[in-house]
């Protein structure tokens, strides 16, 4: 292994000139680091909890901001888009900073930008006011993926696919959660009030966050920032694996956010019309998905990647059969939505385990550019299920969302069927 890996896999290796300019309280912090401990591990997923539940809080608010700000429901899906749309963003240029700059500081000052994003997205009273509010909460709600790459850089190599996988199930969970308690907030105090209590919280977690993480050596790029960026975009070219489950992750957002998007416009439409609380409940299904995320890292690890993934895409194209009696059968989308969730977790921690193993000494900027995939895929789906639901309906939804998780599987094929015939010519 390198200098250059060890210091980006196990922060207690230094150079001497980085300790020459390290305090001694926190270079005795860092020098009794070793690897990441549970503590810290669970610190990092509930920060990720709270942050990826700011992109998904809309999903079961969608007919109430109709309501509230004059929408019709063919467009309030643009909601989640806009913060797909500030997500991607954040991914091209806020993630490549963690290969740049002091990522605890990174975190910290995200995690309190967060918090007045949220609070202006409360407070809006005007549809473009609220989706420019929208688009910064998705800027910065990428902290999550500085995150993941930050508890991959304290992991030791044995132990990062487990991490990153517990790391995730944490941000399952706060989708999951995220359903839910803006279902009930909602109903109890209106949909403004889910953004003013998340910015509390975002600002509670901030306060911990400054005091708890360790201090890890600045990255050792000397490159500026807009060649960190430029970087960036060239691993799109030069990396075939960050390219193919790149796709993968477009694919399989798109039917994740084709079926969450779309899904509270029947439910709440007579004859169900159920309550926010009631739709909040259905994301609690999903559970499956933190149990996938957290043993599809380990699977990783044994080298059992490709197999997970073609199981979980066959897994997800059959989900898509009960989802489509939802109008008629609740359980049967229950049903749906567990094997949905399970096998898109089960792909992302894959995917996310396989790229960082690709290229180490580029853990953000790899992961900026596969989530760049991930938002592209979920805003698209966003957009195209509520217009869908609003011209044909349920069924058609449905049948979108089979569809692409079926390309989704023939993809995976095709690269699994051209990697192996590479390997061979290689051999």
């Amino acid at each position: 292994m390198t200098a250059d890996t060890d210091l980006v896999t196990n922060p207690s290796v230094r150079q001497p000139s980085e300790l020459a300019h390290t305090g001694t309280g926190e270079r005795s912090r860092s020098d009794r680091h070793s690897g990441l401990s549970p503590t810290l591990t669970l610190l990092l997923s509930v920060t990720c909890a709270l942050a990826v539940a700011n992109v998904y809080f809309a999903q079961p608010l969608l007919d109430s901001m109709a309501h509230s700000l004059g929408v019709a429901s063919s467009m309030i899906g643009v909601v989640v888009t806009a913060t797909q749309v500030g997500y991607a963003l954040g991914l091209l240029f806020i993630v490549p900073l963690g290969d740049l700059l002091n990522r605890k500081r990174l975190i910290v000052i995200q995690v309190l930008l967060s918090a007045i994003a949220l609070a202006a997205a409360g407070a809006s009273q005007q549809w473009l006011a609220l989706l420019g509010a929208m688009i910064v909460v998705g800027l910065l709600a990428v902290v999550v993926q500085v995150l993941v790459a930050y508890a991959a850089m304290l992991a030791t190599p044995s132990q990062r696919g487990q991490a990153v996988g517990t790391v995730i199930s944490g941000i399952v969970l706060g989708i999951l959660l995220a359903r839910f308690t803006a279902g009930l907030i909602a109903d109890i105090a209106g949909w403004r009030a889910v953004y003013f209590v998340s910015s509390g919280l975002m600002l509670t977690i901030a306060a911990v966050l400054c005091k708890v993480l360790p201090f890890t050596p600045p990255p050792r790029h000397k490159d500026t920032y807009l060649v960190l960026i430029g970087s960036l975009f060239k691993l799109f070219i030069t990396e075939p694996t960050l390219r193919a489950r790149g796709l993968l992750a477009l694919l399989i957002f798109a039917a994740f956010s084709v079926l969450w998007t779309s899904m509270v416009l029947p439910l709440s439409a007579p004859p169900l019309s159920l309550s926010h609380t009631a739709i909040g409940m259905f994301g609690l299904a999903g559970v499956a998905g933190a149990l996938a995320a957290r043993r599809a890292g380990r699977w990783a690890d044994q080298g059992l990647g490709q197999r997970v993934t073609g199981l979980s895409l066959g897994l997800l194209t059959l989900s898509w059969l009960p989802i489509t009696f939802a109008e008629t059968s609740l359980v049967a989308l229950v049903c749906g939505v567990i094997v949905l969730d399970f096998a898109v977790q089960a792909i992302h921690v894959t995917n996310q385990s396989i790229i960082f193993a690709a290229r180490p000494d580029a853990q953000s900027r790899m992961v900026g550019a596969y989530m760049c995939f991930y938002s592209v895929g979920s805003a698209l789906g966003a957009a195209a299920a509520t217009q869908v639901y609003a011209l044909w309906g349920w069924m058609a939804v449905s049948l979108l969302g089979a569809l692409i998780s079926a390309s989704a599987l023939v993809l995976w094929f095709l690269t699994l069927h051209l990697s192996t015939s590479r390997q061979e010519r290689s051999a």
